[in-house]
């Protein structure tokens, strides 16, 4: 099993400041936030269960994907949710240059722009790994760089649905950005997790919005 953080520690936090990791709040307000769709039978899914529960959640997308799916992606703007640039081929910027994850980003940041009318200006880099000259490239383009303060790892096959559910209620609290993923890898501790995090998070009186 790969090493991950759950719960990002304040020092990361700290050392990474000019990233965004929660947003700070007395009013128990979190964000959930989707990764690497959209994604047929999965982010569809995610949708019917957020209408349901009347929560607006953050989609960060794949460029691919939304060319791939236009009309999933045109759902989740019509239903009001937040879009996020993931780039276009869920690129690690630790593995290529500059040059090439800032091409790869503005490829995403164009389909998202032609598809919303507007450019998006939330990023989030796959698997939370960017160097600190593609991260200035980035913001200068105007995008806040978004990361998270709770990652369920629904994406991590070796782990349980009971475990990812109590990744999240563990670790929540007023500000977090939650992470979960709308692809089919996660899909089966998503739809386990999902609900009944949503469900501890209305009984502990949390609230929901969406990243801006």
């Amino acid at each position: 099993m790969s090493f991950y953080w759950i719960k990002t520690n304040s020092l990361i936090k700290k050392c990474f400041s000019n990233y965004i990791w929660d947003v700070p709040n007395k009013n128990n307000c979190i964000y959930l936030t989707f990764d690497d769709g959209p994604t047929p039978e999965v982010t569809d899914w995610v949708l019917k269960l957020l209408k349901k529960e009347n929560i607006k959640a953050t989609f960060f997308c794949i460029g691919k994907n939304i060319l791939a799916e236009p009309e999933l992606f045109r759902q989740i703007i019509a239903e009001e949710h937040a879009i996020g640039n993931h780039t276009n081929d869920h690129y690690n910027g630790w593995k290529n240059t500059t040059e090439i994850y800032l091409k790869n980003t503005k490829k995403c940041d164009a389909i998202i722009t032609t598809n919303t009318g507007k450019q998006p200006h939330l990023f989030r880099p796959p698997y939370g790994k960017i160097k600190r000259g593609q991260a200035k490239k980035i913001k200068e383009l105007g995008y806040k760089i978004i990361m998270w303060d709770v990652l369920s790892g629904d994406f991590d096959t070796q782990i349980t649905p009971e475990k990812c559910l109590n990744n999240v209620t563990s670790s929540v609290q007023s500000g977090s950005i939650i992470v979960f993923h709308d692809s089919l890898k996660a899909s089966k501790n998503l739809k386990y997790s999902l609900p009944k995090a949503i469900l501890y998070l209305k009984q502990n009186g949390f609230t929901f919005e969406i990243l801006t």
